[in-house]
C-alpha cells in the first residue's frame, strides 16, 4: 500500500488535531516550558481550531496516511506573516510537518506537491512561509521548490522567541 495525501474534511477535526499536536511536540516541544507548550498548543492546535480552517474554503489541510497511520500534515491559505511584501491574494504554507519515523523516504515531498497544487490551483501567486532559523534541513528542503529567504520574525511560544526566517517564492508560470 501506497502512503497517500488527502485533503481532510470536518469529521477529521479530531485526527488533525492529534496529528498537528504530535508533529509539533516531536519536532519542538523539548525546546519551551511545559506549561508554555501546553498553552500553544491549546490555543493553536485545538479540534475547533483545525474544523474552522477545514470549513474555510480559504485554507485547505492534507493529511499524510500509510496504512491507516496519520504520518503527517499541511495546512495552506491566506499569508498572514509579517513581511511587508505580503499582498492580498498570496498564499502560504503554515504548517507542514512529518514524523521523524517517516522521514527520509519523500513523503514530505508528496505532501508539499500536494499543498503547492492547492495553493497555486487559481493561477499563479506568490507563495510564503515560515521556517524555524535553525531548522536546516527544512530550509534545503523548501529551497529546491523555490523558496528563499525573505525576512525574519519571532514565533512566540509563552516566554520563548524563536527566531524565524520568511522564505518567499514569486508568483511563477
Amino acid at each position: 500500500m501506497q502512503p497517500t495525501v488527502r485533503l481532510a474534511t470536518v469529521a477529521d477535526a479530531q485526527a488533525a488535531s492529534n496529528i498537528s499536536t504530535q508533529n509539533f511536540t516531536e519536532s519542538f516541544g523539548g525546546s519551551y516550558a511545559p506549561d508554555d507548550l501546553a498553552q500553544f498548543l491549546a490555543n493553536n492546535y485545538s479540534v475547533d481550531r483545525h474544523a474552522a480552517w477545514i470549513a474555510d474554503s480559504r485554507y485547505a489541510l492534507f493529511l499524510l496516511e500509510h496504512g491507516g497511520e496519520l504520518l503527517g500534515h499541511a495546512l495552506v491559505g491566506p499569508c498572514g506573516l509579517p513581511h511587508a511584501e505580503v499582498k492580498p491574494g498570496d498564499g502560504e504554507l503554515k504548517r507542514m510537518y512529518v514524523l521523524a519515523k517517516a522521514h527520509g523516504g519523500g513523503l514530505g515531498a508528496q505532501l508539499m506537491d500536494a499543498a503547492l497544487a492547492w495553493l497555486t490551483k487559481a493561477g499563479p501567486r506568490t507563495l510564503w512561509l515560515g521556517v524555524w532559523s535553525e531548522n536546516f534541513g527544512a530550509q534545503k528542503f523548501y529551497r529546491r521548490y523555490g523558496f528563499e529567504r525573505a525576512g525574519e520574525y519571532y514565533f512566540e511560544v509563552g516566554a520563548t522567541r524563536d527566531f524565524e526566517f520568511i522564505f518567499k517564492r514569486e508568483a511563477t508560470g
